[in-house]
Protein backbone atom coordinates (compact mmCIF):
# COMPACT_ATOMS: atom_id res chain seq x y z
CA UNK A 1 0.00 0.00 0.00
CA UNK A 2 2.86 2.39 0.68
CA UNK A 3 3.86 2.35 -2.99
CA UNK A 4 0.55 3.63 -4.29
CA UNK A 5 0.83 7.27 -3.19
CA UNK A 6 4.14 7.47 -5.04
CA UNK A 7 2.41 6.16 -8.18
CA UNK A 8 -0.26 8.81 -7.84
CA UNK A 9 2.35 11.51 -7.33
CA UNK A 10 4.29 10.26 -10.34
CA UNK A 11 1.17 10.56 -12.52
CA UNK A 12 0.60 14.15 -11.36
CA UNK A 13 4.24 15.07 -11.91
CA UNK A 14 4.19 13.52 -15.39
CA UNK A 15 1.13 15.58 -16.32
CA UNK A 16 2.76 18.72 -14.96
CA UNK A 17 6.00 18.11 -16.86
CA UNK A 18 4.06 17.48 -20.06
CA UNK A 19 2.10 20.67 -19.52
CA UNK A 20 5.18 22.77 -18.82
CA UNK A 21 7.16 21.39 -21.77
CA UNK A 22 4.21 21.73 -24.13
CA UNK A 23 3.34 25.24 -23.03
CA UNK A 24 6.48 26.55 -24.68
CA UNK A 25 5.21 25.12 -27.96
CA UNK A 26 1.83 26.81 -27.54
CA UNK A 27 3.19 30.17 -26.37
CA UNK A 28 2.10 33.18 -28.38
CA UNK A 29 4.53 34.80 -30.79
CA UNK A 30 6.82 37.59 -29.63
CA UNK A 31 5.86 41.23 -30.06
CA UNK A 32 8.30 41.60 -32.98
CA UNK A 33 6.28 39.08 -34.99
CA UNK A 34 3.70 40.38 -37.45
CA UNK A 35 0.50 38.38 -36.82
CA UNK A 36 -1.86 37.98 -39.76
CA UNK A 37 -5.34 36.51 -39.37
CA UNK A 38 -7.78 34.97 -41.80
CA UNK A 39 -11.41 33.98 -41.83
CA UNK A 40 -12.56 30.43 -42.48
CA UNK A 41 -13.04 30.42 -46.25
CA UNK A 42 -10.73 29.78 -49.19
CA UNK A 43 -10.12 33.33 -50.35
CA UNK A 44 -9.23 34.58 -46.88
CA UNK A 45 -6.71 31.74 -46.43
CA UNK A 46 -5.04 32.67 -49.72
CA UNK A 47 -4.97 36.42 -49.06
CA UNK A 48 -3.43 35.87 -45.62
CA UNK A 49 -0.61 33.95 -47.29
CA UNK A 50 -0.17 36.70 -49.89
CA UNK A 51 0.17 39.24 -47.08
CA UNK A 52 2.56 37.06 -45.06
CA UNK A 53 4.84 36.31 -48.00
CA UNK A 54 4.88 39.96 -49.05
CA UNK A 55 5.86 41.09 -45.56
CA UNK A 56 8.27 38.23 -44.73
CA UNK A 57 11.46 39.70 -46.31
CA UNK A 58 10.96 42.89 -44.30
CA UNK A 59 10.26 41.59 -40.78
CA UNK A 60 12.75 40.54 -38.05
CA UNK A 61 10.97 37.19 -37.64
CA UNK A 62 8.70 35.33 -40.08
CA UNK A 63 5.09 36.54 -39.91
CA UNK A 64 2.69 34.33 -37.95
CA UNK A 65 -0.44 33.36 -39.90
CA UNK A 66 -3.45 32.45 -37.75
CA UNK A 67 -5.61 30.66 -40.27
CA UNK A 68 -9.33 30.01 -40.27
CA UNK A 69 -10.16 31.90 -37.09
CA UNK A 70 -13.86 31.78 -37.81
CA UNK A 71 -16.41 34.40 -38.75
CA UNK A 72 -16.11 38.18 -38.79
CA UNK A 73 -16.92 38.57 -35.08
CA UNK A 74 -14.07 36.31 -33.95
CA UNK A 75 -11.42 37.71 -36.30
CA UNK A 76 -12.41 41.28 -35.53
CA UNK A 77 -12.30 40.53 -31.77
CA UNK A 78 -8.81 39.11 -32.27
CA UNK A 79 -7.75 42.32 -34.00
CA UNK A 80 -9.27 44.53 -31.31
CA UNK A 81 -7.53 42.58 -28.54
CA UNK A 82 -4.13 42.64 -30.27
CA UNK A 83 -4.04 38.88 -30.85
CA UNK A 84 -3.50 39.67 -34.53
CA UNK A 85 -2.17 42.81 -36.25
CA UNK A 86 -4.13 42.77 -39.50
CA UNK A 87 -6.29 40.64 -41.74
CA UNK A 88 -8.00 40.87 -45.16
CA UNK A 89 -11.51 42.28 -44.92
CA UNK A 90 -14.17 43.79 -47.20
CA UNK A 91 -15.53 47.34 -47.14
CA UNK A 92 -19.16 46.21 -47.11
CA UNK A 93 -18.50 44.07 -44.06
CA UNK A 94 -16.64 46.87 -42.30
CA UNK A 95 -19.30 49.50 -42.95
CA UNK A 96 -22.37 47.42 -42.15
CA UNK A 97 -21.33 44.46 -40.00
CA UNK A 98 -18.55 46.01 -37.93
CA UNK A 99 -19.42 49.72 -37.81
CA UNK A 100 -23.19 49.23 -38.21
CA UNK A 101 -23.26 52.00 -40.81
CA UNK A 102 -24.67 52.00 -44.31
CA UNK A 103 -23.39 50.88 -47.69
CA UNK A 104 -22.49 54.42 -48.76
CA UNK A 105 -19.83 54.82 -46.05
CA UNK A 106 -16.55 56.04 -47.54
CA UNK A 107 -13.10 54.79 -46.61
CA UNK A 108 -12.40 58.13 -44.92
CA UNK A 109 -15.56 57.75 -42.82
CA UNK A 110 -14.59 54.20 -41.88
CA UNK A 111 -11.14 55.33 -40.78
CA UNK A 112 -12.64 58.15 -38.73
CA UNK A 113 -14.92 55.66 -36.95
CA UNK A 114 -12.18 53.07 -36.46
CA UNK A 115 -9.42 55.45 -35.29
CA UNK A 116 -10.68 55.69 -31.65
CA UNK A 117 -10.43 51.88 -31.55
CA UNK A 118 -6.82 51.98 -32.73
CA UNK A 119 -7.75 50.47 -36.11
CA UNK A 120 -7.68 51.54 -39.72
CA UNK A 121 -8.54 50.53 -43.30
CA UNK A 122 -5.96 50.67 -46.07
CA UNK A 123 -4.53 49.01 -49.19
CA UNK A 124 -7.50 48.22 -51.46
CA UNK A 125 -6.36 45.02 -53.16
CA UNK A 126 -8.20 45.62 -56.42
CA UNK A 127 -11.23 43.34 -56.53
CA UNK A 128 -14.80 43.17 -55.30
CA UNK A 129 -16.01 39.91 -53.74
CA UNK A 130 -19.68 40.47 -53.13
CA UNK A 131 -22.43 38.38 -51.62
CA UNK A 132 -25.03 36.93 -53.97
CA UNK A 133 -27.53 34.09 -54.15
CA UNK A 134 -27.15 31.36 -56.76
CA UNK A 135 -29.10 28.32 -57.95
CA UNK A 136 -28.74 25.47 -60.43
CA UNK A 137 -29.08 26.65 -64.01
CA UNK A 138 -31.60 23.97 -64.97
CA UNK A 139 -33.90 24.90 -62.06
CA UNK A 140 -33.56 28.61 -62.82
CA UNK A 141 -34.46 28.05 -66.48
CA UNK A 142 -37.40 25.79 -65.67
CA UNK A 143 -38.90 28.29 -63.21
CA UNK A 144 -37.89 31.42 -65.11
CA UNK A 145 -35.83 32.85 -62.25
CA UNK A 146 -33.18 35.45 -63.10
CA UNK A 147 -33.33 37.85 -60.15
CA UNK A 148 -33.98 37.93 -56.42
CA UNK A 149 -37.41 39.41 -57.11
CA UNK A 150 -38.18 36.31 -59.18
CA UNK A 151 -36.90 34.04 -56.41
CA UNK A 152 -39.36 35.30 -53.80
CA UNK A 153 -42.24 34.22 -56.04
CA UNK A 154 -41.31 30.57 -55.36
CA UNK A 155 -41.68 29.98 -51.61
CA UNK A 156 -41.30 26.21 -51.96
CA UNK A 157 -37.64 26.51 -52.98
CA UNK A 158 -35.24 25.34 -50.28
CA UNK A 159 -32.53 27.82 -49.32
CA UNK A 160 -29.30 26.65 -47.67
CA UNK A 161 -27.39 29.66 -46.35
CA UNK A 162 -24.15 29.95 -44.41
CA UNK A 163 -24.39 30.59 -40.67
CA UNK A 164 -22.62 33.92 -40.92
CA UNK A 165 -24.84 35.14 -43.78
CA UNK A 166 -27.90 34.17 -41.74
CA UNK A 167 -26.81 36.36 -38.84
CA UNK A 168 -25.14 39.32 -40.52
CA UNK A 169 -26.67 42.78 -40.60
CA UNK A 170 -26.10 42.80 -44.37
CA UNK A 171 -27.20 39.18 -44.76
CA UNK A 172 -30.42 37.23 -44.98
CA UNK A 173 -32.57 39.19 -42.55
CA UNK A 174 -32.12 42.48 -44.35
CA UNK A 175 -32.37 40.84 -47.76
CA UNK A 176 -35.59 39.05 -46.83
CA UNK A 177 -37.05 42.32 -45.58
CA UNK A 178 -36.00 44.24 -48.73
CA UNK A 179 -37.47 41.65 -51.11
CA UNK A 180 -40.28 40.31 -48.92
CA UNK A 181 -38.85 36.81 -49.13
CA UNK A 182 -41.19 34.14 -47.65
CA UNK A 183 -38.65 31.30 -47.46
CA UNK A 184 -37.19 29.98 -44.21
CA UNK A 185 -33.59 28.95 -45.00
CA UNK A 186 -31.59 26.19 -43.35
CA UNK A 187 -28.04 26.83 -42.09
CA UNK A 188 -25.12 25.24 -43.94
CA UNK A 189 -21.35 25.56 -43.69
CA UNK A 190 -20.19 27.57 -46.71
CA UNK A 191 -17.69 24.88 -47.69
CA UNK A 192 -20.44 22.25 -47.84
CA UNK A 193 -23.05 24.35 -49.62
CA UNK A 194 -21.78 23.64 -53.13
CA UNK A 195 -22.02 19.89 -52.60
CA UNK A 196 -25.50 20.33 -51.18
CA UNK A 197 -26.75 22.26 -54.21
CA UNK A 198 -24.99 19.92 -56.66
CA UNK A 199 -26.72 16.95 -55.00
CA UNK A 200 -30.07 18.80 -55.08
CA UNK A 201 -30.37 18.83 -51.31
CA UNK A 202 -30.99 22.60 -51.49
CA UNK A 203 -32.09 24.84 -54.35
CA UNK A 204 -30.42 28.16 -53.50
CA UNK A 205 -27.21 29.03 -51.66
CA UNK A 206 -25.36 32.22 -50.78
CA UNK A 207 -22.06 32.63 -52.62
CA UNK A 208 -19.09 34.93 -52.80
CA UNK A 209 -18.87 36.29 -56.33
CA UNK A 210 -15.23 35.17 -56.67
CA UNK A 211 -16.00 31.55 -55.72
CA UNK A 212 -14.46 29.16 -58.24
CA UNK A 213 -17.27 26.62 -58.06
CA UNK A 214 -19.89 28.99 -59.48
CA UNK A 215 -18.68 28.37 -63.03
CA UNK A 216 -17.50 24.84 -62.29
CA UNK A 217 -21.02 23.77 -61.30
CA UNK A 218 -22.74 26.00 -63.85
CA UNK A 219 -24.74 27.95 -61.27
CA UNK A 220 -26.82 30.99 -62.13
CA UNK A 221 -26.05 34.03 -59.99
CA UNK A 222 -29.32 35.83 -59.33
CA UNK A 223 -29.44 39.52 -60.10
CA UNK A 224 -29.74 41.83 -57.09
CA UNK A 225 -32.32 43.97 -58.88
CA UNK A 226 -33.09 46.08 -55.79
CA UNK A 227 -29.35 46.68 -55.13
CA UNK A 228 -29.46 45.34 -51.60
CA UNK A 229 -25.85 44.18 -51.41
CA UNK A 230 -23.11 46.82 -51.09
CA UNK A 231 -19.68 46.50 -52.72
CA UNK A 232 -17.24 44.24 -50.93
CA UNK A 233 -13.89 45.58 -52.11
CA UNK A 234 -11.04 43.72 -50.44
CA UNK A 235 -8.85 45.81 -48.13
CA UNK A 236 -6.61 45.43 -45.11
CA UNK A 237 -8.09 46.03 -41.67
CA UNK A 238 -5.14 46.73 -39.38
CA UNK A 239 -4.00 48.05 -36.03
CA UNK A 240 -2.76 51.61 -36.32
CA UNK A 241 0.57 50.79 -34.66
CA UNK A 242 1.55 48.36 -37.43
CA UNK A 243 3.20 50.99 -39.69
CA UNK A 244 5.36 52.13 -36.76
CA UNK A 245 6.24 48.64 -35.55
CA UNK A 246 6.89 47.21 -39.01
CA UNK A 247 7.68 50.16 -41.31
CA UNK A 248 9.43 48.17 -44.03
CA UNK A 249 6.81 45.42 -44.04
CA UNK A 250 4.01 48.01 -44.17
CA UNK A 251 5.67 49.73 -47.13
CA UNK A 252 5.81 46.37 -48.91
CA UNK A 253 2.14 45.64 -48.12
CA UNK A 254 1.10 49.01 -49.54
CA UNK A 255 2.54 47.96 -52.90
CA UNK A 256 -0.21 45.30 -53.07
CA UNK A 257 -2.76 48.04 -53.75
CA UNK A 258 -4.70 47.19 -56.91
CA UNK A 259 -2.57 44.09 -57.53
CA UNK A 260 -5.38 41.47 -57.59
CA UNK A 261 -8.32 41.69 -59.97
CA UNK A 262 -11.42 39.52 -59.83
CA UNK A 263 -10.23 37.20 -62.59
CA UNK A 264 -6.98 36.56 -60.73
CA UNK A 265 -8.81 35.96 -57.44
CA UNK A 266 -11.23 33.49 -59.04
CA UNK A 267 -8.26 31.65 -60.58
CA UNK A 268 -6.49 31.44 -57.22
CA UNK A 269 -9.64 30.17 -55.52
CA UNK A 270 -10.01 27.57 -58.27
CA UNK A 271 -6.48 26.26 -57.70
CA UNK A 272 -7.31 25.69 -54.04
CA UNK A 273 -10.83 24.28 -54.40
CA UNK A 274 -10.64 22.39 -57.69
CA UNK A 275 -6.99 21.36 -57.86
CA UNK A 276 -6.10 20.99 -54.19
CA UNK A 277 -3.13 23.37 -54.31
CA UNK A 278 -1.89 24.65 -50.96
CA UNK A 279 -2.58 28.24 -49.99
CA UNK A 280 1.09 29.18 -49.60
CA UNK A 281 1.91 27.78 -53.05
CA UNK A 282 -0.94 29.73 -54.64
CA UNK A 283 0.20 32.94 -52.97
CA UNK A 284 3.83 32.36 -53.97
CA UNK A 285 2.93 31.74 -57.59
CA UNK A 286 0.75 34.85 -57.72
CA UNK A 287 3.49 37.05 -56.27
CA UNK A 288 6.10 35.51 -58.58
CA UNK A 289 3.93 36.20 -61.61
CA UNK A 290 3.40 39.81 -60.49
CA UNK A 291 7.14 40.21 -60.03
CA UNK A 292 7.74 38.93 -63.56
CA UNK A 293 9.05 35.52 -62.53
CA UNK A 294 7.77 32.11 -63.51
CA UNK A 295 5.33 30.47 -61.07
CA UNK A 296 6.97 27.79 -59.01
CA UNK A 297 5.61 24.28 -58.63
CA UNK A 298 7.23 23.83 -55.25
CA UNK A 299 7.03 25.60 -51.96
CA UNK A 300 7.52 24.98 -48.29
CA UNK A 301 5.08 22.13 -48.60
CA UNK A 302 7.25 20.29 -51.12
CA UNK A 303 5.99 19.00 -54.45
CA UNK A 304 3.05 20.65 -56.14
CA UNK A 305 0.19 20.10 -53.70
CA UNK A 306 -2.24 20.00 -56.61
CA UNK A 307 -0.91 16.52 -57.19
CA UNK A 308 -0.97 15.45 -53.54
CA UNK A 309 -2.94 12.39 -52.64
CA UNK A 310 -4.32 11.36 -49.27
CA UNK A 311 -1.04 9.97 -47.92
CA UNK A 312 0.82 13.15 -48.82
CA UNK A 313 -1.80 15.15 -46.93
CA UNK A 314 -1.73 12.79 -43.96
CA UNK A 315 2.06 12.83 -43.61
CA UNK A 316 2.46 16.46 -44.70
CA UNK A 317 5.20 18.68 -43.23
CA UNK A 318 2.69 20.19 -40.79
CA UNK A 319 2.10 16.85 -39.03
CA UNK A 320 4.82 17.29 -36.39
CA UNK A 321 3.70 20.84 -35.56
CA UNK A 322 0.04 19.89 -35.32
CA UNK A 323 0.90 16.87 -33.16
CA UNK A 324 2.89 19.04 -30.72
CA UNK A 325 0.04 21.53 -30.53
CA UNK A 326 -2.59 18.82 -30.02
CA UNK A 327 -0.52 17.16 -27.31
CA UNK A 328 0.00 20.52 -25.63
CA UNK A 329 -3.71 21.29 -25.62
CA UNK A 330 -4.58 17.82 -24.31
CA UNK A 331 -1.95 17.41 -21.59
CA UNK A 332 -2.12 20.95 -20.26
CA UNK A 333 -5.92 20.95 -20.03
CA UNK A 334 -6.16 17.50 -18.46
CA UNK A 335 -3.22 18.23 -16.14
CA UNK A 336 -4.85 21.43 -14.92
CA UNK A 337 -8.22 19.70 -14.56
CA UNK A 338 -6.60 16.97 -12.44
CA UNK A 339 -4.75 19.47 -10.27
CA UNK A 340 -7.97 21.42 -9.67
CA UNK A 341 -10.59 18.69 -9.79
CA UNK A 342 -9.04 16.03 -7.54
CA UNK A 343 -8.36 18.32 -4.52
CA UNK A 344 -11.77 19.96 -5.00
CA UNK A 345 -13.50 16.57 -5.04
CA UNK A 346 -11.56 15.47 -1.93
CA UNK A 347 -12.59 18.68 -0.17
CA UNK A 348 -16.32 18.39 -0.94
CA UNK A 349 -16.55 14.61 -0.46
CA UNK A 350 -17.40 14.69 3.29
CA UNK A 351 -20.15 17.31 2.69
CA UNK A 352 -23.03 15.74 0.71
CA UNK A 353 -24.93 18.96 0.00
CA UNK A 354 -21.88 20.94 -1.07
CA UNK A 355 -20.71 17.95 -3.10
CA UNK A 356 -24.02 17.83 -4.97
CA UNK A 357 -23.86 21.56 -5.73
CA UNK A 358 -20.27 21.44 -7.01
CA UNK A 359 -20.80 18.32 -9.13
CA UNK A 360 -24.05 19.77 -10.45
CA UNK A 361 -22.31 22.99 -11.49
CA UNK A 362 -19.55 20.98 -13.16
CA UNK A 363 -22.16 18.90 -14.99
CA UNK A 364 -23.80 22.06 -16.32
CA UNK A 365 -20.53 22.99 -18.05
CA UNK A 366 -20.86 19.83 -20.14
CA UNK A 367 -24.15 21.07 -21.57
CA UNK A 368 -22.61 24.25 -23.06
CA UNK A 369 -21.73 23.69 -26.74
CA UNK A 370 -17.99 23.90 -27.28
CA UNK A 371 -18.05 26.73 -29.81
CA UNK A 372 -20.42 28.72 -27.62
CA UNK A 373 -18.10 28.26 -24.64
CA UNK A 374 -15.15 29.41 -26.73
CA UNK A 375 -17.07 32.48 -27.89
CA UNK A 376 -17.97 33.37 -24.30
CA UNK A 377 -14.35 32.95 -23.15
CA UNK A 378 -13.07 35.11 -26.01
CA UNK A 379 -15.58 37.80 -25.08
CA UNK A 380 -14.63 37.67 -21.40
CA UNK A 381 -10.86 37.47 -21.87
CA UNK A 382 -10.44 39.58 -24.99
CA UNK A 383 -7.95 37.13 -26.55
CA UNK A 384 -8.04 34.22 -28.94
CA UNK A 385 -5.74 31.24 -29.35
CA UNK A 386 -4.26 28.88 -26.81
CA UNK A 387 -5.45 30.34 -23.51
CA UNK A 388 -9.24 30.29 -24.07
CA UNK A 389 -8.91 26.89 -25.78
CA UNK A 390 -7.07 25.47 -22.76
CA UNK A 391 -9.62 26.87 -20.32
CA UNK A 392 -12.51 25.42 -22.32
CA UNK A 393 -10.87 21.99 -22.55
CA UNK A 394 -10.01 22.06 -18.84
CA UNK A 395 -13.62 22.83 -17.92
CA UNK A 396 -14.83 19.89 -20.03
CA UNK A 397 -12.26 17.60 -18.37
CA UNK A 398 -13.30 18.48 -14.81
CA UNK A 399 -16.50 16.42 -14.62
CA UNK A 400 -15.13 12.89 -15.24
CA UNK A 401 -12.15 13.56 -12.96
CA UNK A 402 -14.22 14.94 -10.08
CA UNK A 403 -17.01 12.39 -10.45
CA UNK A 404 -14.59 9.46 -10.45
CA UNK A 405 -12.68 10.88 -7.49
CA UNK A 406 -15.89 11.10 -5.48
CA UNK A 407 -16.94 7.63 -6.66
CA UNK A 408 -13.55 6.14 -5.74
CA UNK A 409 -13.63 7.65 -2.27
CA UNK A 410 -17.19 6.42 -1.82
CA UNK A 411 -16.07 2.84 -2.51
CA UNK A 412 -13.70 2.83 0.49
CA UNK A 413 -15.37 0.80 3.21
CA UNK A 414 -16.34 2.39 6.51
CA UNK A 415 -14.44 -0.33 8.32
CA UNK A 416 -11.12 0.80 6.87
CA UNK A 417 -11.84 4.36 7.88
CA UNK A 418 -12.64 3.21 11.42
CA UNK A 419 -9.44 1.13 11.48
CA UNK A 420 -7.40 4.18 10.52
CA UNK A 421 -9.15 6.20 13.19
CA UNK A 422 -8.42 3.46 15.75
CA UNK A 423 -4.74 3.67 14.82
CA UNK A 424 -4.78 7.35 15.76
CA UNK A 425 -4.71 8.77 12.22
CA UNK A 426 -6.05 12.22 11.62
CA UNK A 427 -8.63 12.77 8.89
CA UNK A 428 -5.98 14.11 6.51
CA UNK A 429 -3.70 11.14 7.24
CA UNK A 430 -6.53 8.68 6.58
CA UNK A 431 -7.29 10.44 3.30
CA UNK A 432 -3.64 10.48 2.20
CA UNK A 433 -2.56 7.03 3.40
CA UNK A 434 -5.74 4.97 3.14
CA UNK A 435 -8.60 6.45 1.11
CA UNK A 436 -6.76 8.06 -1.82
CA UNK A 437 -4.54 5.01 -2.47
CA UNK A 438 -7.61 2.75 -2.51
CA UNK A 439 -9.51 5.19 -4.73
CA UNK A 440 -6.55 5.65 -7.11
CA UNK A 441 -7.68 3.17 -9.82
CA UNK A 442 -11.07 4.88 -10.07
CA UNK A 443 -9.45 8.33 -10.11
CA UNK A 444 -7.10 7.31 -12.91
CA UNK A 445 -10.11 5.95 -14.82
CA UNK A 446 -11.58 9.45 -14.61
CA UNK A 447 -8.37 11.00 -15.91
CA UNK A 448 -8.42 8.43 -18.69
CA UNK A 449 -11.94 9.45 -19.71
CA UNK A 450 -11.04 13.13 -19.50
CA UNK A 451 -8.02 12.58 -21.74
CA UNK A 452 -10.10 10.82 -24.38
CA UNK A 453 -12.63 13.68 -24.29
CA UNK A 454 -9.86 16.30 -24.52
CA UNK A 455 -8.21 14.64 -27.52
CA UNK A 456 -11.46 14.74 -29.46
CA UNK A 457 -12.64 18.13 -28.27
CA UNK A 458 -9.23 19.77 -28.85
CA UNK A 459 -10.00 19.85 -32.57
CA UNK A 460 -12.24 22.87 -31.91
CA UNK A 461 -9.18 24.87 -30.86
CA UNK A 462 -8.33 25.46 -34.52
CA UNK A 463 -11.43 27.65 -34.85
CA UNK A 464 -9.69 30.28 -32.69
CA UNK A 465 -6.12 29.84 -33.90
CA UNK A 466 -4.81 27.42 -31.27
CA UNK A 467 -3.73 24.82 -33.84
CA UNK A 468 -3.81 21.06 -33.43
CA UNK A 469 -5.28 18.47 -35.79
CA UNK A 470 -8.43 20.56 -36.00
CA UNK A 471 -6.50 22.93 -38.28
CA UNK A 472 -6.71 20.33 -41.04
CA UNK A 473 -10.36 19.65 -40.28
CA UNK A 474 -11.27 23.35 -40.42
CA UNK A 475 -9.37 23.79 -43.70
CA UNK A 476 -10.96 20.65 -45.10
CA UNK A 477 -14.39 22.06 -44.29
CA UNK A 478 -13.54 25.34 -45.99
CA UNK A 479 -12.35 23.52 -49.12
CA UNK A 480 -14.90 20.70 -48.88
CA UNK A 481 -11.87 18.39 -49.04
CA UNK A 482 -12.79 15.02 -47.55
CA UNK A 483 -9.21 13.75 -47.71
CA UNK A 484 -7.92 16.70 -45.69
CA UNK A 485 -10.72 16.21 -43.16
CA UNK A 486 -9.67 12.58 -42.78
CA UNK A 487 -6.01 13.59 -42.55
CA UNK A 488 -6.97 15.60 -39.47
CA UNK A 489 -9.33 13.06 -37.95
CA UNK A 490 -7.09 10.00 -38.27
CA UNK A 491 -4.13 11.32 -36.22
CA UNK A 492 -6.57 12.39 -33.49
CA UNK A 493 -8.04 8.88 -33.48
CA UNK A 494 -4.57 7.33 -33.32
CA UNK A 495 -3.64 9.64 -30.45
CA UNK A 496 -6.76 8.54 -28.58
CA UNK A 497 -5.84 4.88 -29.11
CA UNK A 498 -2.29 5.49 -27.87
CA UNK A 499 -3.72 7.25 -24.83
CA UNK A 500 -5.95 4.25 -24.11
CA UNK A 501 -2.93 1.92 -24.41
CA UNK A 502 -0.95 4.09 -22.00
CA UNK A 503 -3.69 4.12 -19.38
CA UNK A 504 -4.22 0.39 -19.84
CA UNK A 505 -0.54 -0.05 -18.99
CA UNK A 506 -0.91 2.12 -15.88
CA UNK A 507 -3.96 0.09 -14.84
CA UNK A 508 -2.03 -3.16 -15.31
CA UNK A 509 0.81 -1.86 -13.11
CA UNK A 510 -1.66 -0.90 -10.39
CA UNK A 511 -3.27 -4.34 -10.48
CA UNK A 512 0.15 -6.02 -10.15
CA UNK A 513 1.01 -3.91 -7.14
CA UNK A 514 -2.29 -4.73 -5.46
CA UNK A 515 -1.56 -8.43 -5.91
CA UNK A 516 1.78 -8.22 -4.09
Amino acid sequence: MTHRPSTFAACCIALLLAAVSSFAVAAPPANDTLRIGSKRFTESYILAQVLAQTAAPHTPTPPSVLQGLGNTAIVYAALRSGSIDLYPEYVGTISQEILKGDASMTTAAMNAALAPLGLGVAVPLGFNDGYALAMREDTAQRLGIASLSDLVQHPALKLGLSNEFMGRADGWRGLAQRYGAPQTPVALDHGLAYDAIAQKQVDVIDIYTTDAKIGHLGLRVLKDDKTYFPRYDAVLLYRLDVPQRFPKAWAALQKLEGSINETAMIAMNARAELQGAAFDVIARDHLAAKAGGAPTATASTGADPAQRGFWAKLFGPDLARLTRQHLALTFISVGLAALIGIPLAVWVFPHPRLRAVVLGATSLLQTVPSLALLAMLISLMGVIGTVPALIALMLYALLPIMRNTVAGLGEVSGGLRLAGEALGMTASQRMRLVELPLALPTIIAGVRTATAIAIGTATIAAFIGAGGYGERIVTGLALNDGQLLLAGALPATLLALLSEALFEGVDWLLRRRRMR
